[in-house]
């Protein structure tokens, strides 16, 4: 199993990033998991009233939710982005993974050199403000700075347009897998 992260500001494309990856591997039977970054500071996927905050609210440190198609886990935390390498880690005793995508997180996974790294961008600026402080490896830029790609120099991955090359990515993501295979 490979953890990738996909990083980049906000709507660089990440999200859709992610979304081609995992729709064309899974289509190929590899099984994905993912993690995402919610930056936005009052986000709760449990809200004040239902059953599982009232869980919380009496003590229960945490909650699993159960529904005939979904399962939740419920776990407050001042922590944040410290449950990073525990939230890989519930997801791996869950089920056994191909790989994991990770959206977001770049403090969390610049310096990692044991993490891929796929970076979307917007602008030749923004690029260059993500790359700042990552480390390797780099598989790839992506996002709307593909139509700017001219105006970038001194990139040594490719820079890959999804609609018209994402098999180009696919394929480094598949090479980073079968390697950790």
């Amino acid at each position: 199993m490979i953890v990738i992260a996909v990083i980049g500001t906000s709507k660089s494309g990440k999200t859709t990033t992610i979304e081609y990856l995992t729709s064309q591997l899974s289509k190929e039977g590899f099984k994905i998991g993912s993690i995402k970054h919610i930056h936005h500071k009052d986000f709760s996927i449990d809200t004040e009233g239902t059953d599982t905050w009232r869980h919380i609210r009496a003590g229960a440190a945490v909650t699993v939710a159960i529904a005939p198609k979904e399962i939740v886990i419920i776990k407050k935390t001042d922590a944040g982005l410290q449950y990073l390498n525990r939230a890989i880690e519930l997801l791996t005793n869950m089920e056994k993974f191909d790989v994991i995508f990770t959206e977001g997180f770049h403090s969390l996974v610049a310096k990692r050199e044991d993490i891929p790294k796929i970076i979307a961008a917007k602008t030749p600026e923004d690029l260059k403000r993500t790359l700042d402080g990552t480390a390797p490896p780099l598989l790839a830029v992506t996002g709307s700075i593909v139509k700017e790609a001219l105006m970038v120099s001194g990139i040594k991955v490719p820079i890959i347009d999804l609609h018209k090359d994402g098999d180009i990515l696919l394929k480094l993501v598949k090479d980073q897998i079968q390697a950790k295979s």
